[in-house]
């Protein structure tokens, strides 16, 4: 007599069988089926589904992000207006002459009338900004960095294993609670150093309060050797004019970040900052600053391994045009999130929880993210649902992504797209 044990279903009819649920390619739904019958050939059919969902939920999809934090690093942080087309870009091509040309020219001219800089070129990201512009002027000589900005960044990347992969070595300046102008000279003038430059770092989502002191920019442009200031946060402009007619007055988590354009005027030689945090764009790290200091980080070696394809390329030429245009409340997402009045969040509160019959109205404060304004909150309106109902949420056919405080389920609407109001009224009526 035989069994499932000895002779479990074949591995085409689990994969037939698998794709009246799944809409994975069939060479996908036989890995699956392999699987399952290799590991459980008594129950292949059961895991086999296991493996499959498992798989499924593992590939990239769009969510709707209702955690309130509106630049979550574990959904993309700024999120993007998507427009593909199948043609291809002039990402090396120069139009008028008919040659090649370079990757950086649109997006370095958008940079430097923005910022009022010399030149400027972007990298993958801002890990790769700061290591690029520490191996092309500090390689093999000593950089300064003061002790309570020696940070652990996200994913445990630290500032100075980024300097070791730099060839650059790091002297510490100050102490973790006070650094001043003074230290950063002892150290220039200290014949055991050899100080090719000051690295200013912003601390991310890492503070000190209380007994502290720090050197501004302003005072270390000063010290007679270049100054770098990786503000991070992607910040271009703290007066911020492109709010100008969106929102009364701009926050104070605004004016009190550092900025690009502020860091330049105050004697920065370069600034590296993110373009996916407060700038609103994609992935990449942008150096910005001196003609010949950029210069040298683009004709250094790892440029080549660091530079960012024509895609991300196209979305920071859209978002920089944006800013030009003083139209970013309107056409960068997170800039349209951070001025929604807090009366139309409210007013889509109310709609969807009448429309699915489920929750209630709640006002709550939602999160800049991604380490930039590190504590700094917004008004925000949302719809709160007693017990814990995140994994149901997540398994929508468009997951929504919630959060639970003592036991009752939150989705901020500031982090919603109000054309994504209606999926949040279908899986909230999922739940009843």
């Amino acid at each position: 007599m035989t069994s499932q044990a000895t002779h479990p279903p074949s591995i085409d009819a689990i994969a037939r069988e698998l794709a009246a649920q799944f809409s994975l390619p069939h060479a996908v739904l036989v890995h699956c089926a392999r699987t399952a019958v290799d590991e459980a050939p008594a129950n292949a059919i059961a895991v086999a589904h296991e493996v499959a969902t498992e798989f499924s939920l593992s590939l990239l999809t769009t969510v709707i992000n209702g955690t309130g934090v509106l630049l979550h690093t574990n959904l993309g942080r700024a999120p993007l207006s998507f427009a593909s087309s199948d043609r291809p870009t002039n990402v090396e091509f120069n139009l008028a002459t008919g040659e090649r040309g370079s990757r950086h020219t649109s997006v370095s001219a958008l940079l430097s009338q923005l910022l009022q800089v010399e030149d400027a070129i972007v990298v993958n990201n801002n890990a790769a900004a700061v290591m690029l512009v520490l191996a092309a002027l500090a390689h093999g000589r000593d950089a300064a960095v003061s002790r309570g900005e020696s940070v652990e960044i996200g994913g445990g990347f630290r500032i100075p294993d980024v300097m070791e992969q730099s060839g650059a070595r790091l002297v510490d300046v100050g102490t973790t609670n006070k650094t001043r102008a003074r230290d950063y000279a002892r150290a220039i003038n200290s014949r055991h150093n050899d100080i090719a430059m000051i690295l200013k770092v912003h601390p991310s989502n890492f503070a000190i309060q209380g007994f502290t002191e720090s050197a501004s920019v302003a005072e270390l442009a000063d010290l007679g050797v270049p100054v770098v200031a990786d503000i991070g946060s992607g910040l271009i402009d703290n007066t911020a004019p492109w709010l100008n007619g969106h929102i009364d007055r701009v926050p104070s988590w605004i004016t009190n970040e550092p900025a690009a354009k502020q860091a330049i005027a105050d004697g920065a030689d370069l600034v590296t900052f993110s373009g996916d945090k407060l700038l609103g764009g994609p992935q990449c790290g942008i150096i910005a600053g001196r003609a010949d200091f950029v210069d040298a980080c683009a004709s250094h070696p790892l440029m080549r391994a660091l530079r960012p394809g024509s895609h991300t390329l196209l979305a920071l030429q859209s978002v920089l045009l944006s800013y030009s245009a003083r139209t970013a409340c309107a056409e960068i997402p997170f800039w349209s999130m951070v001025t929604t009045s807090i009366t139309q969040l409210e007013s889509r509160a109310q709609h969807i929880v009448s429309a699915s019959g489920i929750g209630a109205t709640v006002p709550l404060d939602s999160l800049i993210g991604a380490g930039s304004a590190p504590g700094s909150t917004i008004a925000s309106f949302g719809i709160s649902v007693p017990g814990d109902h995140r994994t149901k949420l997540r398994m929508h056919a468009t997951p929504v992504i919630a959060r639970t405080v003592t036991n009752s389920t939150y989705i901020d609407l500031r982090s919603v797209h109000p054309n994504d109001d209606h999926i949040i009224i279908e899986a909230l009526t999922s739940l009843s």
